[in-house]
Formats: C-alpha cells, structure tokens, sequence
C-alpha cells in the first residue's frame, strides 16, 4: 500500500488538492479534517465544546466513519447520520480545532485513520498526519499558503454560499486557527522533517494538484 500524508494550515486547499491527486493516482483520499469537525458538531449538539470531562464523556456514545463511493468520494458519518454537509461552517472550522487539542479525542480517531491507510492506497490530509497518524508514509507533504491568500480564497467560498462575511473577519479567523493549531501542547501543526515543502500561494488549483501528482510520482 501507498500512503501520502499531507499537513498543513486551515485554508491551504489540501482537501481540494488532496481529492483531486487521490482521483488522478486511482488512490482513496481521507479528510481527517472532516472526523474533527464531526467531533466538534457532536460536542456543539451535546454542549461540551470547551468542557473536556463532558467530551470525554460524550465519545462514549459517539460512532464517527468514513463511507466512500464508487467514485472514492468521501462521506462522514456521524452516529448513523451523513453530516458531510453540515460541518463546513465558520463555528464547526473553529470547534474543530478546540477538539483537536483534547488528547482523548485525538485518540479516539487515531486508530480509525491508520486503518484506512493499512488496507487502502490513501492521501490522508490534516494538521499531524506525518508526524504522529502516519509516521511511516511513503510521502510526506506540507502544503501551505500565505494567510491572506488563503483568506481570500475562503472568504470567496463564503460569499458564494451566500454568507455574511468580511474580508478582514475571515483573515482574523485564519491567523487565530493558524495559532491554536501550531501552539497546541498535543500534535502541534509543523512540517516533519522530511516533508516535502509545497507552496500553493499565487497557484491555480490545477497547478496546485499537478504540483503534488508530480511529488507523489516523483517520491513513489
């Protein structure tokens, strides 16, 4: 099996970018973003965002999986419940990244991930999929952006599904998520050292998807 892991801050397309080089390469692609985000609208649904005891608790009854078509097109499943389309949104982004500090749920989801990878060609994309999900992958990236650019390419998201945004609020959220996620005690984001440093600032997306094909192939 082939695993490529590819880390990198909120907002630098690796989930875009991710799932069209897994499609281009016949390889499975694992949003580990999505099964935070999926804790982070079970903790919001059950109030315990910010309460670990209380999120200790609720993962006792929590059932989180990844179904994928006959496409490879991932779904998140959320105890029995396709939330795919519900744990986009600006509060679930950030109660995402609160969840992801609690060592209990970075457990939770652990063994879930290599799983997939131990039975599937995978990219796996997410904030320490090197470093700690994925320690052996074949390939390892760090795709990222300047925050403005990555700012503005959610910001435009946004204002497309018809939210009311700003700019500069946008760009706030970006450096705040940017800060908890590299300063968090447990798997703080960070290139590993023998990540393959990716820079998609300035690129079209179909740039950015042939600059990680061709590293993927190149490392293979």
């Amino acid at each position: 099996m082939i695993n490529v892991a590819i880390d990198g801050p909120a907002g630098a397309g690796k989930s875009t970018i991710a799932k069209a080089a897994a499609k281009k390469l016949g390889f499975i692609y694992v949003d580990t973003g999505a099964l935070y985000r999926a804790i982070a609208l079970n903790a919001v649904r059950n109030d315990a965002l910010g309460d670990e005891d209380k999120l200790n608790e609720m993962l006792k009854t929590t059932d989180v999986s990844l179904d994928f078509d006959e496409n490879g097109t991932q779904c998140v499943i959320l105890n029995g419940e396709d939330v795919s389309s519900l744990i986009r949104t600006p509060e679930i982004s950030m109660g995402a990244s609160k969840v992801s500090s609690v060592p209990a749920v970075r457990a939770f989801l652990l063994d879930l991930q290599r799983n997939i990878a131990k039975n599937n060609n995978v990219i796996m994309d997410g904030r320490d999929i090197g470093s700690v999900v994925l320690p052996n992958a074949d390939v390892k990236i760090f795709l990222f952006a300047s925050p403005e650019c990555r700012a503005e390419r959610r910001y435009k998201e946004l204002v497309e599904k018809g939210e009311n945004v700003t700019y500069e609020d946008v760009l706030a959220d970006v450096n705040q998520r940017d800060y908890q996620d590299s300063h968090r005690e447990i798997a703080p984001m960070k290139p590993c050292e023998d990540s393959v440093m990716a820079d998609t600032t300035g690129n079209t997306l179909e740039q950015s998807i042939d600059m990680i094909v061709n590293i993927i192939k190149g490392d293979k």
